[in-house]
């Protein structure tokens, strides 16, 4: 595999740094960190992407396990070359902020387009999505806690939920800027129009 490892790549090999494991174990410690939640996992995608990884050298097979009366399961183990193939990927991606290009800060670079009246609206509906999100993630962090999942393999829970709290804050700040015009804009934008609680309008700026 010499192009550049899919996050999907990564987390097998992540999981198999770890211990040597059938697809399906995999696809359960994933589930159980809630690994799906960041990376897609499908059973068509995971065992596509084992197959890779074995092809390329990067991990192999290591035995057979049968649970039962279930069909045999192929175990696959890391290789030095998938080591250090995931261990190099681990300090490019800990080490270099990645050239990102989220649709939020292209959508923040057309609200001269929009307006504060609609810009406000649309912000409103992120906020109560960015709200939602920030709960849910308490409840994940709270049973990846109760279920004694190791603190090592929650820090990207823990940034992810961080980074949800902060925009989340962020943009109601942003909302609160738009309101009481504290924004500036060109010359030829209309002043805002805010709606009083009886429905009328009122002029800001």
């Amino acid at each position: 595999m010499g192009a550049k490892l899919t996050p999907l790549a990564v987390a097998v090999l992540s999981l198999l740094h770890e211990k040597t494991m059938h697809p399906y174990e995999m696809a359960q410690l994933m589930r159980e960190r809630f690994t799906d939640h960041h990376v897609k996992v499908k059973a068509g995608s995971l065992y596509h992407t084992v197959d890779r990884l074995a092809a390329a050298e990067l991990i192999e097979v290591v035995g057979t396990q049968r649970d039962g009366k279930r069909p045999e399961r192929t175990v696959y183990g890391i290789t030095p070359a998938g080591r250090d193939a995931v261990l190099e990927r681990a300090r490019a991606m800990l080490s270099t902020p990645a050239e990102e290009y989220p649709e939020f800060v292209n959508g923040l670079s057309l609200i001269d387009e929009l307006g504060a009246e609609e810009a406000i609206v649309e912000l409103r509906r992120r906020e109560l999505e960015l709200a939602t999100g920030v709960a849910a993630d308490q409840v994940i962090l709270a049973k990846l806690h109760e279920q004694q999942v190791a603190g090592v393999h929650q820090l990207h829970w823990r940034y992810s939920a961080a980074r949800r709290e902060f925009e989340l804050e962020w943009t109601r700040q942003l909302i609160d800027d738009l309101k009481h015009g504290r924004i500036s804009w060109h010359e030829d934008k209309p002043a805002l129009t805010l709606l009083t609680e009886d429905g009328s309008g009122a002029q800001n700026g």
